[in-house]
């Protein structure tokens, strides 16, 4: 290898397998706090789990959407489902009640927050490997 050479990196695009688990995983976890919230009743629990559908629903969206206008928004509905995890998180801290189910539901949230932030670097990281001059030979 020449000086001049770069070594071949890996980068994650929208249609790689990693990022396609990584969406999978993301859409799963939000599909079972919003049924757990569903499954409680009560119309603050309903209401979040209409939030996390579509959110869910957003997202895959944004996902597999090839349209140029959803991909530069892409970042949105992460955002939005973080957030609104973030959310549900603090305010569940703040008011309660504290049961079992209420903390697996926030580690599945935690999970949720976690996950969306790799997923928004990836998308970050993407994007600039996309616009990197092309090396000469």
């Amino acid at each position: 290898m020449t000086p001049k050479q770069r070594p071949e990196t890996f980068t994650v695009t929208q249609t790689s397998p990693p990022r396609i688990l990584l969406t999978g995983v993301i859409l799963e976890l939000t599909l079972a706090t919003a049924f757990i919230h569903f499954s409680l009743g009560g119309t603050l629990f309903l209401l979040n789990a209409a939030g996390y559908l579509a959110l869910g629903a957003a997202y895959l969206v944004a996902a597999i959407a090839p349209t140029p206008a959803i991909r530069r928004l892409s970042w949105l509905p992460k955002l939005g489902l973080a957030g609104f995890a973030s959310v549900t998180i603090l305010a569940y801290l703040v008011v309660g009640p504290y049961f079992t189910l209420g903390w697996v539901t926030k580690g599945i949230e935690v999970a949720i927050v976690t996950l969306v932030v790799a997923d928004l670097l990836f998308q970050t990281d993407a994007g600039r490997a996309s616009r990197r001059p092309p090396t000469s030979a």
